[in-house]
């Protein structure tokens, strides 16, 4: 290795190092407003306890790196491994997904230690970069690490809010104030032609296995939405009879509305207030009044489909959403609640990043020649491309520098704890 090769990669470590330091970080801030008591609870069992999320992440940098290339390495503790494992069938075993709530043991406390310990550990790797690893095997596993906490972080606040609401009292996770919107945000439709497209990721930076092969396709003439729909429109559904007309939803969508006796979003409340009816959300910022000018949010893939059908509309398919969205500037929101619209982009579109999740059509599946990564890693999302649709763009709570283009996230389709919202499309 040449001293300039060498100076490169260890200007690259050290840049990556202190993205570590700094999601690390956050990590940790994101409990900093929450009791002990409340980073043990799991509301339910598709959520997970902040505390497991710290030890979870942490996990993942002690598995996939420190286990592998760290010399004489030596666990923190021996059970960790099987606690704190998620899904990777490849490493062992796994404790149960819907008992991670029971977990009162370790400490919030030991979690805290369990994260300084491998951080440390994790910095102490950087002077054995040129001697004895190959940098190109160690960092694209850090930062996937990265990429990886940073999900994390976007449940810790999705799972806390569903946690709080599940409490009487609706406490708030943020003392922030809470404004209402005073505009009702512009609609329009914006037209795209025919044509062969190109998606999927291409070209330098991270991604995730799942948004690759780059390929072409083919769309047909079609109009997108200029902006999410809003809290407002949402209620039209609802006061229409949207929830009890069976014409407007897909046989599975009905049946689950049926059996849970649906009547709104998540997180919406009718409360009777001095005689007259009132709509309430529950947010990070505790219970208030329903913003009539805000994005719908907490919405199912079977919500957002039958409100399409409704209007006369559709969901976008993800190669129309990605191509209408092009090379648009994914602008981070740092805010914990979806807000109204800002500002159109250059294409006319606002909202693609940075408010909601945007349900659309397609079911979620391997690209054309896609390969699923060798090894425990390989699990990471190929496995689950069945029975889930994907959502594009990003939500309020998603990280900085964790959006792009081409990301594709995926739920089921009852999935409503998410910031999930609905962008219309149609086609001409």
């Amino acid at each position: 290795m040449t001293i300039d090769t060498l100076s490169n990669v260890l200007s690259a470590a050290d840049a990556l190092f202190a993205q570590y330091n700094s999601v690390r970080k956050r990590s940790v801030s994101l409990s900093e407003s929450l009791s002990e008591e409340d980073c043990c609870v799991q509301s339910m069992p598709d959520a997970s306890p902040v505390k497991w999320h710290l030890a979870h992440t942490t996990w993942f940098f002690e598995t996939f790196i420190l286990e592998r290339f760290e010399p004489d390495f030596n666990p923190h503790h021996p059970a960790f491994r099987m606690l704190f494992n998620s899904y990777y069938n490849g490493i062992g075993e796994k404790h149960a997904r819907a008992q991670r709530g029971l977990l009162t043991r370790p400490s919030f406390d030991e979690i805290l230690a369990y994260r300084h310990n491998v951080d440390a550990r994790m910095g102490r790797l950087l002077p054995f970069f040129s001697k004895r690893i190959s940098a190109a095997e160690i960092m694209p596993l850090i930062e996937m690490g990265l990429q990886h906490e940073q999900q994390h972080q976007e449940l810790m606040l999705t799972d806390v809010k569903h946690l709080l609401s599940m409490n009487p009292l609706k406490p708030a996770f943020s003392k922030q104030a809470f404004s209402l919107g005073s505009d009702e945000p512009p609609f329009a439709w914006r037209t795209f032609n025919a044509g062969i497209i190109e998606i999927g990721h291409s070209g330098a930076g991270f991604c995730f296995d799942n948004e690759t092969p780059h390929h072409r396709q083919f769309v047909e003439k079609f109009e997108l939405a200029s902006r999410l729909v809003t809290n407002r429109e949402f209620l039209d559904f609802i006061d229409a009879g949207g929830y009890q007309d069976p014409a407007l939803w897909l046989s599975e969508g009905w049946d689950w509305v049926s059996s849970n006796q649906l009547v709104q979003p998540l997180y919406w409340q009718r409360t009777d207030s001095s005689g007259s009816a009132e709509w309430q959300e529950f947010t990070l910022h505790g219970r208030q009044p329903l913003d009539l000018c805000r994005p719908a949010t907490h919405l199912s893939f079977f919500e957002a489909d039958a409100y399409a059908r409704w209007v006369g509309a559709r969901l976008p398919t993800e190669a129309e959403w990605e191509h209408a969205a092009g090379n648009e500037p994914v602008l981070a929101a740092e805010i914990i609640h979806p807000q109204a619209v800002q500002a159109d982009s250059a294409r006319g579109l606002s909202q693609l990043f940075g408010a909601c999740w945007q349900w659309t059509s397609s079911s979620y599946a391997p690209y054309p020649g896609y390969r699923t990564a060798a090894g425990a890693i390989g699990e990471y999302n190929g496995k689950f491309m069945a029975n889930q649709y994907v959502l594009r763009g990003s939500s309020c709570v998603t990280p900085a520098g964790h959006s792009r283009t081409t990301y594709r996230n995926f739920f089921p389709t009852t999935a409503r704890w998410q910031f999930s919202g609905i962008r219309l499309a149609r086609s001409i």
